[in-house]
């Protein structure tokens, strides 16, 4: 996600995005972290799918 799409998902301006990373920078890493988060999640809800299927599939051989 380029820092465009982040301000867009935050409704914020990308000034306002670059400025906490300049004058904020905890407030910064903690909402790229939790974005960072939110993909880790959605990565690892994919992989248990992928594996359930799989495990299902060869359960039928």
């Amino acid at each position: 996600m380029t820092k465009r799409d982040i301000a867009g998902f935050l409704n914020v301006d990308i000034k306002t995005l670059y400025n906490w990373e300049k004058f904020k920078p905890n407030l910064y890493e903690t909402v790229m972290k939790g974005l960072a988060f939110d993909e880790i999640v959605e990565a690892q809800k994919e992989s248990y799918e992928k594996a359930k299927e799989l495990q299902n599939r060869y359960k039928k051989l």
